[in-house]
């Protein structure tokens, strides 16, 4: 699984996946046709959004470490249990398709890769407001 998928499952962003349905279809002849994958009409869409500030914030409110989620991707990732290591922030900065020049500086890197992983939770029906994504 993906890094920025463990982050969409931990706010309940999780697009649902596509629902194979064996179907067994048989033809004049009484020959067995193939399984034909058949999907749910939710495939591809969040059910509905989400309020990722208020899910972080009541996440924060019973954490023990006092975490700047709204400007860290350190602490974003420390507050939904993630691997918040420089190796794993790299990991998710090419994952969501950081440029190269920001990769080698860390500080660029991770401002970066914040605001772009907030633009994708709103991306995947996650209600963010404006300044998380500017």
């Amino acid at each position: 699984m993906s890094i920025f998928s463990t982050i969409l499952e931990k706010l309940g962003l999780k697009k649902e996946e596509t629902k194979k349905v064996d179907s067994v279809i048989r033809t004049t002849s009484g020959r067995v046709a193939t399984s034909i994958p058949r999907t749910s009409a939710a495939t591809g869409a969040a059910s509905a959004s989400v309020d990722v500030v208020g899910k972080l914030t009541a996440m924060a409110a019973k954490s023990k470490q006092k975490l700047n989620w709204k400007t860290s991707i350190v602490d974003l990732l420390k507050l939904l249990g993630i691997d918040s290591s420089f190796e794993n922030r790299k990991e998710l900065a090419v994952e969501l398709g950081c440029p190269a020049d920001k990769l080698g500086d860390s500080a660029a890197m991770n401002e970066w890769l914040h605001k772009a992983v907030m633009k994708k939770l709103a991306a995947n029906g996650g209600n963010v407001p404006k300044e998380l994504l500017d």
